[in-house]
């Protein structure tokens, strides 16, 4: 009997009739080869911290989980080609073993390289496109069985559809990132009203390194995050206030107003006026691997959408006034993060810069009213979803909003004519 698994936030299901943990790229390509000869399809786990079915399949999953760490290191060009199930915070750790960090990253660090490349997530500063821009190579083995190799010298079209591709290629087996020499970051976290991070916002995105805020809804507060490089003589910053604030009052603590707040729905507003007086300020100063990354302990769904940076003041004002007249019953912060634009085929910061907005609900209470009232706004500013996160995105949206969604599907019909590693969602997502 097949075991049902299911992902990060709990809300999708599936039973797979088989799990492989491949160790090598060979058992891999072995795996696939098998699939072909025996009419199973594949898909990927890495993680399970998207929240829509990329991973769900009732037949082959393969997990790289014992397919990790670093395969050769260039101190020369500080690129590092390392095994595609690496997850982030192991790679941070290995990096820094050899003096290197990654350029940029998200909040979470939990997710496999592979994974992480495959949605499009991303980190926040104006300076930095989404993690799959820094990837220089890629190997993967397709639906032929074939091993391909790709990067911008050697099929430099087919890496632009790799860098981001819902695992519709082929699975992802070996990623060489360009790195930089390791680094320190100081991060400030503060409280602040929210119409005067409006107000300097151009200014603080220009004027610091990574830049973020967090919204509280049915208030007037912000809690904002700024990072930038620590200089050599500034100590590291860590104490016991740090740890209280992050790991206690962010989830523990957090953790009982979410479930008041689940209870209670009429109190929710109280809920969010009460996290907002109990934000406190923090400043820490460690090595960037170690500042980027939040322990997230309470689940949450969430949608999170990109839309033209020079659109967000009118995308946020419309989001406040949404919550404002329909009075939800949602008290978590929502996320307003910033990426440079690049030139990757479904990245949902193709061709613009970006402001990424990202709403959550906790994963035990309704979540649909919500998400369906916000998706409108997002999609009359052009917004993209990031493909990890919730949408409802038809084939008809992602040919409108994306340039080069022919040249991708004409990418995956090359590399997997036989639609190996296409599930239902991903079937209804592409119109495959």
């Amino acid at each position: 009997m097949s075991k049902t698994l299911k992902n990060w936030a709990q809300n999708v299901r599936w039973n797979p009739n088989e799990v492989a943990f491949p160790s090598s790229q060979e058992e891999v390509q072995q795996l696939v080869q098998q699939a072909i000869e025996n009419h199973r399809r594949i898909r990927l786990i890495g993680t399970g911290h998207s929240f829509t079915p990329l991973c769900s399949t009732a037949e082959l999953l393969i997990s790289l989980d014992n397919y990790q760490g670093i395969i050769e290191v260039d101190k020369t060009t500080n690129q590092v080609r390392v095994k595609a199930g690496t997850k982030l915070w192991k790679l941070g750790a290995l990096l820094f073993q050899e003096g290197l960090a990654m350029e940029n990253l998200g909040d979470i660090d939990v997710q496999s390289i592979a994974g992480t490349i495959s949605t499009g997530t991303h980190g926040t500063g104006t300076g930095f496109g989404s993690i799959s821009t820094q990837v220089v190579a890629l190997r993967f083995i397709n639906g032929k069985g074939e091993l391909v190799s790709c990067s911008p010298s050697e099929q430099p079209e087919l890496f632009k559809a790799a860098q981001v591709s819902l695992g519709c290629l082929g699975i992802i087996t070996e990623i060489t990132l360009q790195c930089v020499p390791a680094y320190r970051l100081r991060l400030e976290n503060k409280k602040e009203p929210i119409q005067e991070v409006l107000a300097s916002l151009e200014e603080r995105k220009k004027k610091h390194r990574n830049f973020e805020f967090y919204w509280i809804p049915h208030t007037e507060t912000a809690w904002t995050k700024t990072s930038n490089i620590a200089e050599n003589s500034e100590p590291d910053k860590l104490n016991f206030f740090n740890y209280w604030t992050e790991y206690v009052l962010e989830n523990y603590v957090f953790k009982l107003f979410c479930e008041y707040a689940r209870w209670f729905p009429s109190q929710n507003e109280l809920v969010s006026k009460i996290t907002a007086a109990s934000i406190s300020n923090v400043a820490k100063v460690y090595q960037s691997h170690k500042v980027y990354a939040t322990k997230r302990m309470v689940k949450f769904y969430e949608m999170e959408y990109s839309v033209p940076a020079e659109c967000y003041q009118d995308v946020f004002k419309d989001i406040k006034k949404l919550l404002a007249a329909k009075k939800f019953r949602v008290h978590f912060p929502i996320e307003n993060r910033w990426v440079r634009q690049d030139d990757i085929y479904m990245s949902p910061a193709y061709g613009r810069d970006a402001a990424y907005i990202a709403c959550h609900v906790y994963n035990k209470k309704e979540y649909r009213e919500y998400f369906d009232a916000l998706e409108p706004i997002f999609k009359s500013y052009q917004g993209r979803p990031h493909w990890g996160k919730m949408h409802n995105f038809t084939k008809e949206d992602v040919v409108r909003s994306y340039p080069k969604f022919i040249d991708f599907l004409n990418f995956q019909k090359q590399q997997d004519p036989d639609k190996l590693f296409v599930n239902p969602y991903v079937q209804q997502l592409f119109g495959l």
